[in-house]
């Protein structure tokens, strides 16, 4: 019988509080249990980045409010956001994997990450940058997405636009090179990226894993990802 693939999630932490906890939601676990693979949390120790990356399928960068390199930032911006533990283990394993070519997968803050790895930057309050953005940070809103044609975003879901959900203050607003912007809001905020020199590596500035309980084209994202990691050797 063929093993599952076997994913690795970087714990979440609760930076408002100090950062003294572990703190993120099921779902992302429920989510790729569902897509078929085994999901396993990875806490913020740096002698654990290259026995994971060698012996996990998948990497899953999480959600999160932590504080990233300025230089990340356009010029004269910076994170407003804690200090964390979290930046070094979760940078080394994004690169870990990313050198193995074994896929990953980002999810708003972790997008924002596999961004800035390659080159982009980012800002910390989208609507101070542009006014006439929509409010991104929100719990409970909706909002479309347009998935460009071509990008792997689009064959895996196999549409040109759904709803996601917005939870994010930040975000990617100086692509480079090395990096595909793969879905934009209405207002033009990147929603989607991907990096084509690596077999599966795409980042979501929308949360699938908290739309796991319904019917939602954005659950294909892991699905994919999962297949992927299977194919590891």
């Amino acid at each position: 019988m063929k093993t599952k693939p076997r994913i690795a999630i970087i714990l979440g932490e609760n930076t408002s509080a100090g950062g003294a906890r572990y703190d993120m939601s099921k779902a992302y676990f429920n989510a790729i249990r569902r897509a078929g693979g085994l999901p396993f949390g990875i806490p913020y120790m740096e002698d654990l980045v290259a026995p994971v990356a060698d012996e996990f399928d998948g990497f899953v960068s999480v959600g999160g409010r932590i504080n990233f390199p300025e230089d990340w930032y356009v010029d004269g911006d910076c994170s407003k956001f804690p200090l964390s533990d979290r930046l070094a283990v979760d940078r080394a394993l994004m690169k870990g994997f990313l050198e193995r070519d074994k896929p990953v997968l980002g999810i708003c803050n972790g997008m924002q990450m596999l961004a800035c790895l390659h080159g982009c930057r980012m800002v910390s309050d989208i609507r101070s940058y542009r006014p006439d953005i929509l409010h991104h940070d929100q719990d409970d809103a909706l909002h479309p997405a347009d998935i460009a044609p071509g990008t792997a975003l689009s064959r895996i879901m196999g549409v040109a636009r759904f709803d996601v959900n917005t939870f994010h203050r930040e975000a990617v607003v100086e692509l480079s090179d090395k990096v595909v912007a793969s879905a934009h809001a209405p207002d033009g905020v990147v929603e989607a990226i991907e990096v084509p020199a690596y077999r599966f590596a795409i980042g979501l500035q929308w949360h699938p894993e908290a739309m796991a309980s319904t019917d939602h084209p954005g659950h294909r994202v892991f699905e994919a990802f999962v297949e992927e990691a299977g194919r590891n050797p």
